[in-house]
């Protein structure tokens, strides 16, 4: 369980940010998975498509792939998000990612595990090993996901308006309303549901919000950054891109990725958890 309490001075410091590469992240399979026991969106031709990607793109050499199996990727193989819609913009922080922190990152994450594959790159020569997996982040972006980042852009920006005007016209009860599935709002403090057994004091870390399409199966709770607890949650309407998809599929592959998908604020609540 992980308590992070807030009082007022700490909900007035609470962000929400939008960080194209976690969701990304989140929209790749890993090796483990069967198409035949996945969600829809899985199940469809992006999906397997999807598949195929993840395994060429150089992801599972990197560690990415490996290091979500067991269920934990550090900050130095998903950067904190900072707040923004280029994709671009986080694999240049990926890439300077400083070595001291990687190394520090890898004895606290995979303790014992310095002989590892998946491992053993990131200590021998971290500045290589970045750089390997933002080219590897950004081969799977350009084959998997860039073609519905507009309508995904636009999901995230509008859920960024929608919790930004709840929070200032209903308040933080509102703001915190459905958020995670595996969350409890009893104000002062935010509880969530995860594997580790944390608590943070008033002003201890900073919270940050991160509202992907790509949420459910695949949520994100980073607490690497001792400033900064960041929580990725659902946003509205994804069910949006599913609709996309089944358009692409009926006009065929020449016109495929032509146009966004229709606007609407479907709930996707019957993706099932991964």
């Amino acid at each position: 369980m992980i308590r992070i309490e807030l009082d007022e001075a700490s909900l007035r410091a609470t962000r929400i940010a939008i960080s194209p590469l976690r969701d990304g992240s989140c929209a790749r399979p890993t090796s483990r998975c069967r198409t035949d026991t996945l969600p829809g969106r899985t199940r469809s031709g992006w999906g397997r498509r999807a598949r195929c990607g993840a395994r060429t793109t150089g992801c599972a050499r990197c560690g990415i792939c490996s290091s979500r199996e067991r269920g934990q990727v550090s900050d130095f193989l998903l950067p904190q998000p900072f707040g923004t819609v280029h994709v671009r913009e986080e694999l240049d922080a990926l890439r300077a990612t400083d070595h001291a922190f990687v190394r520090e990152q890898v004895d606290v994450c995979y303790p014992g595990m310095a002989d590892e594959p998946f491992v053993q790159p990131y200590l021998k020569d971290p500045e290589a090993a970045c750089a390997a997996l933002a080219e590897a982040y950004a081969a799977w972006w350009e084959g998997a996901i860039e073609p519905y980042w507009p309508t995904m852009r636009r999901l995230v920006e509008d859920e960024v308006l929608v919790r930004a005007r709840t929070f200032a016209t209903e308040g933080v009860d509102a703001l915190f309303a459905g958020l995670e599935t595996r969350g409890r709002w009893a104000p002062p403090v935010l509880e969530l549901t995860k594997y580790i057994d944390v608590e943070y004091a008033p002003g201890e870390r900073r919270l940050v919000l991160v509202p992907l399409v790509f949420a459910e199966g695949c949520r994100l709770y980073s607490t690497d950054d001792p400033e900064v607890v960041a929580l990725s949650f659902q946003a509205r309407g994804a069910a949006a891109l599913r609709e996309q998809q089944v358009s692409a599929r009926r006009r065929g592959p020449a016109r495929a990725d032509a146009r966004p998908g229709p606007r609407g604020r479907l709930s996707c609540a019957s993706w099932a958890d991964r």
